[in-house]
């Protein structure tokens, strides 16, 4: 196979995978990380980053590729509001500063499935801001025009995702702060239901309120290493049980609300308007609905963030500071917090009574929608904006992202197509709680059509070379899809690689197909039907030796045979299909996404 050129390689998951079964090392992964580090030069993305000879040993402690491990050599980085075993966390405040003696739940569960930790990202200090530079460290650069400020809280783990240093990053969100990073930086933000990724070893900022968020180049990545955190904690008393949620691509005609003319805020930049209404189109096109509603109640409910009981929360997650050390603190955040202190138990109770009769008032405008789409950001503001008023920017910028998390509602941002003026769109798809996976489809096919690099790389969308790019098989081979038990790792594996069969890459099929668990047994065995209303479904193309696949098919039984498949970008390959007549009693396990991801539920 040709080398891979690691310096060009896109730092996506199935860039990444593809690479590592074709002979790549985690190691060589790695240094790689370290040198787009140096190529970036900016200290402000990092506040703790090991040295280089640590990770890299790290790495080399995964031995041989996994694929059963769904984020095997998958580099990563971690705000510094969450621990990582090891090291400092520090919160954006040097005094505060303590070394972690164990890794966050979710940080756990990533490493579980095989993700490697880069470092510890910059912040807005406590997790107390959306615009990145409210550090006493040096603010990270915005990835795209380091003249805009980053976005934040979560600015570094914006940034170090959108330069393609890493696949992913562990941002949080409050306020936004899982959103705004993402509209600034031209990447994917995703914002969980509250309660389905563990707080545990979190700093809160608002503990009721507060979720660990996901930043990403491609939805897909986003809600890989989502998946893989997600599992009910029972020392987290506020982790929620939640059923295995997997990315679905909807249906036509969902209803989708969207600020009417009135309450839509833009603060005078028309491009942003622009771009929205360009997306509302766009969302027309797919064949949704799209219902214009009155945001007040919204923007009412968006107001009580920095009211009463949430900024007293703010104040309870840093009494202590507050108290007895306040000169640590940022000023910025020392103020902003501070005015709790002019606040009363029962102003707490008044605030809480408030946010009821306001959700039930918002209620009616979102029972009537199946989801709700608006700008992630109403207006761009620059670093030089923000040295001449600290606050009124960082508040404009939670206009669409502050009523989020007191609703207890879903979301994720997504890049749309570029606005007029050359500078990134992007707009946030919202839900009720348990719908990331519709949002997250709904976001996909909007990123699909959006005709834009991924972050600040010069990478496409990889769906949109997957005709052209993908490994084939070499001469006197051919390329199969597998989909069940002869995937790498499974039990039936060796059939394939017992015949010289070597693995090409990681995929899936185009949403017109249905996947079941066929009767009988054991073992239990996958059938993929091609129907219409179909979704994605997982597999592996292997190629196999032509002298040796006479001799493989002879071990497969009916009702299952070889037919041509269609993959996500239009390419096609030979693959397992099922013969509808083997369907008699099957279960239909579509929702799951893959034989692998019913196999993990089983």
């Amino acid at each position: 196979m040709t080398p891979v050129n690691i310096e060009s390689l896109p730092f996506t998951l199935s860039s990444l995978h593809n690479a590592y079964a074709g002979g790549l090392k985690p190691e060589a992964v790695v240094a790689e990380v370290y040198r787009r580090i140096r190529l970036a030069n900016d200290p402000g993305i990092f506040i703790h980053l090991p040295a280089e000879a640590e990770t890299v040993a790290a790495a080399a402690a995964l031995g041989a590729y996994d694929a059963a491990k769904p984020l095997w050599g998958i580099p990563f980085a971690v705000k510094d509001n969450i621990d990582v075993g090891g090291m400092p966390t520090t919160c954006a405040c040097p005094d505060f500063a303590y070394q972690a003696g164990e890794d966050a739940f979710v940080v756990a569960r990533l490493k579980e499935a095989g993700a490697i930790v880069i470092g510890k990202t910059n912040l807005d200090q406590f997790a107390t801001g959306l615009v990145g530079v409210r550090t006493p460290y040096p603010a990270p650069k915005n990835a795209i025009d380091p003249e805009i400020v980053p976005g934040g809280s979560s600015g570094g783990s914006g940034v170090v995702v959108a330069r393609g240093i890493v696949t992913f990053s562990l941002g949080t969100d409050t306020a936004g702060s899982g959103r705004v990073p993402a509209a600034l930086n031209n990447i994917v933000g995703l914002k969980p239901s509250l309660g389905s990724l563990s707080a545990t070893g979190m700093v809160p900022a608002c503990r009721t309120l507060d979720t660990i968020s996901i930043f990403a180049l491609t939805v897909d990545d986003a809600f890989a290493a989502f998946a893989a955190a997600t599992r009910y904690d029972v020392t987290d008393a506020y982790s929620k049980r939640f059923a295995p949620m997997k990315v679905t691509t909807p249906a036509k005609g969902l209803r989708i609300g969207v600020p009417d003319e009135k309450t839509r805020i833009f603060f005078g930049d028309d491009a942003q308007a622009a771009s929205f209404t360009a997306t509302c189109e766009v969302l027309k096109k797919l064949g949704h609905e799209i219902i214009e509603i009155d945001f007040t109640p919204l923007y009412q409910v968006a107001a009580m963030l920095y009211e009463g009981a949430w900024v007293a929360e703010r104040y309870a997650a840093t009494e202590s500071i507050m108290k007895e050390r306040p000169e640590i603190m940022h000023p910025v955040t020392r103020q902003i917090i501070g005015g709790a202190e002019k606040l009363s138990a029962a102003d707490a109770f008044k605030g809480i009574y408030r946010l009821a009769d306001l959700k039930r008032k918002a209620e009616p405008l979102l029972e009537a929608v199946d989801c709700l789409c608006v700008p992630t950001i109403p207006r761009f503001f620059s670093v030089k904006d923000l040295e001449a008023d600290p606050i009124g920017p960082n508040s404009k910028f939670g206009t669409y992202t502050n009523f989020v998390n007191l609703l207890d509602m879903a979301g994720i941002a997504v890049p749309v197509a570029t606005r007029r003026d050359g500078r990134p769109g992007s707009v946030t798809l919202l839900g009720k709680s348990g719908a990331d996976g519709l949002l997250a489809g709904i976001a996909r096919t909007l990123h699909e059509g959006a005709d834009v690099v991924l972050g600040a790389t010069d990478w496409p969308l990889p769906a949109q070379n997957a005709a052209t790019s993908l490994p084939g098989p070499d001469a006197g081979e051919m390329a199969v899809a597998l989909v069940g038990a002869h995937m790498g790792g499974l039990p039936l594996n060796h059939e394939v690689a017992g015949r010289g069969g070597r693995f090409l890459y990681a995929g899936r099929t185009a949403p017109q197909y249905r996947l079941y668990a066929l009767a009988g047994g054991p073992p239990k065995r996958p059938g993929l039907v091609r129907r219409e209303d179909g979704a994605p479904i997982a597999l592996e193309v292997w190629s196999i030796p032509l002298a040796r696949f006479g001799e493989f098919m002879e071990g497969i039984p009916s009702p299952l045979g070889i037919g041509t498949i269609q993959l996500e970008g239009g390419a096609t390959v030979k693959g397992f299909l099922c013969e509808s007549a083997g369907l008699a009693g099957a279960e239909d396990i579509t929702s799951f996404g893959g034989w692998r991801a019913y196999l993990e539920q089983r």
